[in-house]
Parts: C-alpha cells; structure tokens; sequence
C-alpha cells in the first residue's frame, strides 16, 4: 500500500478478478426463500387492524349521532323563533282590538248609541 504522504487517504484497492458465473437454472434452485409470516403474527395483524376499523367506526357512528341531534336543535330553535314572532304580533293585534277608542267609533257606525245621564252596566264579582 501506497500513501504519498497523507495517511487519510483511502487505499487503492486492487480490483479482484470476476467469478465466473454459473448457468441459470442451478442459480434458481439455489435462491434464498424468505419465510413466510407465522400464523400467529398474522392473526395478531388482522386482529390489530379489525380494531382499529372498530374504533374509526365506532367514532364515525357518534358523531354522525351528534350531527342528526344538532341538525333536530336547529330545527327546534327555528320553529321556536318563528312561533315567538307569532305570538308576538297576535298580542299586538289583539292589543289593537281591544283599543276602547277604536271600539267606540265601531259601536256608532253599528248603530249603538249611549245611555244618556244612565250609569253604565257593570259586572262585578261580588253580586251587588
């Protein structure tokens, strides 16, 4: 070996001289089989994987759950809003009807007239 000086050199390698190389068919016979995966491992694998399938199932099924009881609040809070607003303008109606201005000017052009000097008839609850 030949160094010039430096010793981090790499050494110079002779090349070696070629093998010859046999036929094809007896290299075949003599390839190396990889082992197949026992049993067992394989069940462990088909197991691992049927749970997680299990798991991303049993997650997608909550939530598409959690999804139909969201969309059945908004539905509920929209009919609940809309009969609200309902309510709303029926009171403001029926505030409007119960007017006694409006309802006199009613009664006069039905034809009601008032009793002069008379007191007005009352209900009470006593009975007097």
């Amino acid at each position: 070996m030949r160094y010039y000086g430096n010793l981090a050199v790499r050494e110079e390698r002779q090349p070696e001289p070629k093998k010859q190389q046999r036929a094809a068919a007896p290299q075949t016979a003599s390839q190396v089989r990889r082992k197949s995966i026992p049993v067992g491992e394989k069940l462990l694998y088909l197991l691992t994987v049927f749970v997680f399938v299990a798991v991303a199932g049993l997650i997608l099924y909550r939530n598409a759950g959690l999804y139909e009881m969201n969309r059945d609040i908004q539905k509920i809070t929209n009919e609940y809003e809309t009969s609200v607003d309902q309510s709303k303008e029926l009171q403001r109606e029926v505030d409007k009807l119960r007017d006694p201005a409006r309802i006199n000017d009613l009664a006069t052009k039905l034809g009601f007239v008032q009793p002069n000097g008379q007191k007005p008839i009352t209900l009470s609850a006593k009975g007097d």
